[in-house]
């Protein structure tokens, strides 16, 4: 398996229950099986929590309480969850590399230590100090962990009323110090959630096989003024950007996942929209990028049912949402309610037109032009170095329909179905409802956990198969970064493999009903009888090498010079993606003009590089070339000089 689709912190649940106060769906205690005959091993972790609450004099409620919402009482293994959190208490320890090859995207910056350094992000090291128990132990055994959490709790309260009563409400200001926001509202949130679950109940079975339970306790009444002693700012911004037209409401996400910023007024364009799912419900991912211990964040969150809008970052700020820095700096991320793996299934009408409505108001005000090259999937998205590539993410997956939300948008892929010309443009346009492929999903792919074995899926696709002859027996075309020399897959998590609709091309070859473009450096083949899957493109950019002696390198970041930054200001920096590159007679469409390098530092300086890159599509991702080291032509009926 490649990388997946980001998880958020998540409870395997067993059943639905009322929605209690703090917006949370939890389990009524009732609902769960009796335990008391069943394995030690089942009942452990519920053990774990009452010995830790008796060490620490935390109500067990409290304790339970935090970790279901930090975690749904899961252990993660030895690994830490995407943002970063070790065990049932989600102790933080972020590393450099994390925020690298996370969704701050920041491989080869200069701050990336200043980045990892927020002290949100590192719990874990105080919950060490205060339990005297190693680092390595608080991140590998549940029990520890759970131990480390209630200290950390334990301190808080003890530094808020001066001592541990045995009162659950008295411990809101504690929960809310526990959520590491330096905003109220962020604290607030958070303890409400808790108090929610507390007063509800909740029950769960855990990735790992533990039943833990929280006995409902309605008669709970948390202690709300208690947050005004923990003197937190209020939220930076209440208001929305949003169109007149849409449900919008704004909850500030975790301020670790995102960089103050004012662009576009400090010369930091906003180009490229980038279009995301959950991997989760709407509530549970609202929670989970609120929760400040998260280093990822995103702009807006669409709801499924309705296509109401939460946003989560001013636009004039940067969200790591993309997994790579360079897009983070000039893009919008916007994510959707669904699970990739179940296809066109959450993808309402309601929320593409809610969405639709969303991105034509902020490309009129941002100057985005609404077409495919602009408006991206994150799995269009580039890897920041050679490293990253393979693990970078595939939402918002193969049944989102482009062709649907562009002519919502007003912008309908445009072109006529034809057979291509060599050498010519072709726009991939496969007719979603009828484009069905079969696509291999695993249950490392759903975190619903309904899939349990690997699975061959039909499903209305939008993308087209890559092969490597024009022939339906033929292997599919293996990504260098995912495969080496091996063939693709027809895995759904898989993107080295297919070309999405709205992706353009230039045509290498055509025999009878098969079209070949060049792609990820290799002619591949798709099955396209009369141009049913293609439009063709006219007056768009292709480039081709400058010189006929060699291959010109590709990036995945678009950073200035190092001699182009200002002294005292670290430079960050970018290599060739090593897998990659454009072979002498190929040629790619770029996406759009050719742009400055720059960069941005927390403390507002910019730095804009003397050079310019083209962004094309160079396989199902985009990737970026120095325009120097490439000539530019408008196509028009097809590229004279293209060859095969």
């Amino acid at each position: 398996m490649h990388q997946s689709k980001k998880r958020l912190r998540l409870p395997v649940v067993i059943a639905a229950g009322a929605l209690a106060a703090g917006g949370l769906a939890v389990v009524p205690s009732s609902a769960l099986a009796d335990t008391t005959h069943g394995a030690a091993s089942d009942v452990s972790r519920q053990q774990d929590f009452s010995a830790a609450a008796a060490q620490y004099h935390v109500p067990a409620d409290v304790l339970l309480g935090v970790a279901y919402q930090e975690s749904g009482w899961d252990a993660h293994g030895a690994r830490p969850s995407t943002d970063g959190g070790f065990g049932p208490m989600h102790l933080t320890d972020v590393t450099p590399a994390m925020m690298a090859g996370g969704d701050a995207g920041a491989a080869g910056r200069s701050d990336l230590a200043s980045l990892a350094a927020k002290p949100a992000l590192h719990t874990l090291q105080a919950a060490a100090e205060l339990t005297g128990v190693s680092a390595d132990t608080l991140r590998t055994s549940p029990a520890a962990n759970i131990r480390g959490g209630a200290a950390l709790l334990a301190s808080y309260e003890k530094a808020l009323v001066g001592g541990a009563p045995a009162d659950p409400s008295q411990w809101y200001g504690a929960v809310a110090r526990y959520s590491q926001s330096t905003q109220r509202q962020g604290a607030v949130s958070f303890a409400n959630r808790v108090f929610g679950t507390i007063r509800g109940g909740a029950a769960a079975v855990t990735h790992d096989g533990q039943r833990v339970r929280l006995t409902a306790a309605p008669s709970v009444r948390p202690a709300g003024a208690q947050a005004d002693r923990l003197h937190l700012e209020a939220s930076a911004t209440s208001d929305t950007e949003c169109p007149a037209t849409v449900d919008c409401t704004f909850v500030a996400g975790s301020p670790a996942g995102l960089q103050v910023s004012d662009r576009p007024a400090d010369g930091i364009r906003i180009d490229t929209i980038v279009i995301h799912d959950l991997e989760s419900t709407y509530q549970d991912g609202v929670d989970g990028l609120a929760n400040p211990s998260n280093g990822v964040s995103t702009h807006y969150v669409m709801r499924s049912s309705d296509g109401a809008v939460t946003q989560m970052v001013p636009t004039k700020d940067i969200a790591f949402h993309a997994g790579n820095y360079s897009t983070n700096l000039h893009s919008i991320g916007i994510e959707h309610e669904g699970y990739a793996v179940q296809g066109a299934t959450w993808y309402t009408e309601a929320q593409y037109e809610a969405t639709a409505d969303l991105v034509t108001y902020l490309a009129g005000r941002f100057g985005i032009p609404l077409d495919r090259q602009h408006i991206l999937g994150h799995d269009d998205v580039a890897g920041p170095n050679s490293s990253l590539v393979s693990g970078m993410h595939w939402d918002p997956g193969n049944g989102w329909d482009w062709d649907h939300f562009m002519r919502l948008v007003g912008r309908p892929l445009s072109g006529a179905h034809a057979t291509p010309a060599v050498g010519g443009v072709v726009t991939i346009d496969p007719p979603f409802a009828g484009n069905v492929q079969t696509v291999q999903i695993c249950p490392s792919d759903d975190p619903t956990g309904a899939t349990t074995a690997c699975t061959e899926v039909p499903q209305a696709s939008n993308f087209v198969y890559l092969r490597t002859a024009p022939d339906a027996a033929a292997p599919l075309f293996g990504d260098q970064a995912i495969h080496g020399t091996d063939p693709g897959t027809n895995r759904i998590n898989d993107w080295g493999s297919t070309a999405s609709a709205g992706q353009q091309f230039v045509v290498a070859d055509v025999q009878g009903d098969w079209t070949a473009i060049w792609y990820s450096g290799a002619k591949v083949w798709f099955h396209n009888p009369g141009g049913r899957n293609t439009r063709t493109a006219y007056g768009v950019q292709i480039i081709r090498p400058a010189t006929t002696t060699g291959p010109v390198a590709l990036y995945g970041s678009s950073y200035p010079d190092k001699s182009e930054y200002p002294a005292g200001l670290g430079a960050s920096t970018q290599a060739p993606l090593s897998m990659y590159t454009i072979p002498a007679g190929q040629a790619y469409v770029a996406t759009r003009p050719p742009a400055d390098t720059d960069d941005y530092f927390t403390s507002g300086a910019v730095v804009i590089g003397a050079k310019k890159m083209y962004t094309i599509q160079y396989n199902h991702r985009v990737a970026l070339v120095y325009a120097g080291d490439v000539t530019a032509v408008t196509a028009t009926h097809h590229w004279e000089d293209g060859g095969n």
